[in-house]
């Protein structure tokens, strides 16, 4: 670790905007630059620009089939499932691609208390849900006391014999003090999007004088996160602000300053699309639209860039696109989701939402897409609830062992699903599923250790985990 590099801003415009220039990389370059990458080495940031310039569809082909093989290396056939739960969205900033602006006067203003909170959760559990992702407006009504409070909510509610297992935060930046007291509600992984790394289309896109103007505060906030004690951080890029090829090498720039800093880098990485949003104009004319091509080979990219990296993908996009990116990156997805405060216990309710849902699906109904698709949704808290997490989850994960813990884990809350939750005809398949997959465990002392973990659950037993 390098010190010196805490809270000093990594970012070369000129320099990032230089390297998408140039010509595609020949054959035999690309073919090095993949053989690379299935060593499960990661890319450096020069190697990541040459394969940003490619434009050849067969080329891009390649990229998206190595990326598959990494993947499965390192996460195997299975998707982390969560729903995201927004507390409020009252906001003091103005961005011009979100609902929640403060000069947008079309949305209904919404800050949920501790009771609705709470009935919020109890409907997500009555689901099938075991992990959420907490998100809400900036606003002096969404204080870390607040927060922290609704941690300890949305921990401390039990139905049946249910509980939500793991939260993760995606919260305006803070200082460090405020981040030390959120390490003290147990939180799993700390979000907070960049959007653009570009610091002059930045000004553009978060105008006036409000917190979210400062780009270099957003820019350093995961070194003041990690600075208060928290293990895992998670980046994020709004695709169609800026060149979509300059945002991915300034976010590698990004991952590698963390790395350097804290020897630890980014524990997930987000890639949503502008969608339209009531009140918003600059969805109404996206400067720096993405293609769908376009999208999928940054998911490639990003895959073989950062092999250990959790990629996530919201209901932003529509489910065939979904299902198509399971098999090239994704490793987490949301299911189920509403986007505006209140709307899980009350579906009438007229708060307003943050952006357009790509994706309706309940989450049963996305579930039983992943099995046809031949993918176990996994519930599974089972790392952080033991400690993998932070430079102890990288060293599991960069070589590709994570999956010895990831799998069976993934069986286990799999199962616990389908008992409890899941149609006659999903619990069914899903079994099915299961016992498949008990080929992808090669070691037979593991392999009998969990064969005896699933029948306990089919005993009744919960919340299994290695």
């Amino acid at each position: 670790m390098n010190t010196t590099e805490r809270n000093q801003n990594f970012i070369d415009r000129d320099k990032l905007y230089g390297m998408i220039e140039g010509e595609a990389p020949t054959k035999p370059e690309l073919k090095a630059i993949l053989s690379k990458a299935l060593a499960l080495n990661g890319l450096s940031l020069e190697e990541v620009a040459a394969l940003l310039r490619i434009t050849d569809h067969d080329d891009i082909k390649s990229i998206m089939e190595v990326a598959k093989i990494v993947k499965e290396e390192i996460y195997g056939k299975r998707l982390v499932l969560f729903a995201p739960v927004y507390t409020g969205n009252v906001c003091v900033n103005n961005c011009v691609y979100c609902a929640f602006r403060r000069d947008n006067k079309k949305i209904v203003r919404k800050v949920l208390d501790m009771k609705e909170l709470e009935e919020e959760t109890r409907i997500l559990l009555r689901d099938g849900h075991k992990r959420v992702l907490l998100i809400c407006g900036e606003s002096p009504r969404n204080n870390i006391d607040y927060i922290c409070q609704a941690i300890r909510t949305v921990y401390g509610v039990k139905e049946d014999k249910h509980q939500v297992k793991r939260i993760n935060v995606e919260l305006a930046p803070m200082s460090v003090e405020d981040f030390r007291k959120l390490k003290e509600e147990h939180i799993g992984t700390y979000v907070c999007f960049q959007e653009t790394y570009d610091p002059v289309l930045y000004k553009e896109y978060h105008p006036g004088s409000s917190p979210k103007s400062d780009f270099e505060n957003r820019l350093l906030v995961m070194d003041r996160a990690m600075e208060g004690g928290i293990d895992d951080v998670g980046l994020g890029v709004l695709f169609g602000l800026a060149d979509y090829r300059y945002e991915i090498l300034a976010l590698m720039e990004h991952a590698n300053h963390l790395e350097r800093a804290f020897g630890c880098g980014p524990h997930t990485v987000s890639f949503p699309r502008i969608e339209p949003a009531e009140g918003a104009p600059l969805p109404d004319h996206i400067p720096h639209q993405v293609s769908d091509e376009d999208f999928k080979k940054i998911i490639a990219i990003i895959r073989i860039a950062l092999p250990y990296t959790g990629i996530i993908l919201s209901t932003r996009e529509d489910d065939a696109m979904r299902t198509e990116l399971f098999n090239y990156g994704i490793s987490q997805i949301s299911a189920g989701s509403r986007t505006n405060p209140g709307a899980y216990s009350d579906e009438a309710e007229k708060s307003g939402s943050q952006f357009s849902l790509g994706d309706h699906r309940s989450l049963e109904e996305v579930i039983s897409s992943m099995i046809d698709s031949g993918y176990i949704p996994s519930f599974c808290t089972g790392c952080y609830r033991k400690g993998r997490v932070g430079h102890d989850f990288m060293d599991l994960a960069k070589p590709g062992l994570i999956k010895q813990f990831c799998l069976p884990n993934a069986m286990f809350s799999f199962k616990e699903y389908l008992y409890d939750f899941a149609s006659e005809e999903t619990r069914q398949k899903g079994l099915s599923l299961i016992q498949n997959m008990m080929t992808d465990i090669p070691n037979s002392k593991h392999k009998t250790k969990v064969e005896k973990e699933l029948e306990t659950i089919d005993g009744g037993e919960r919340d299994v985990f290695f």
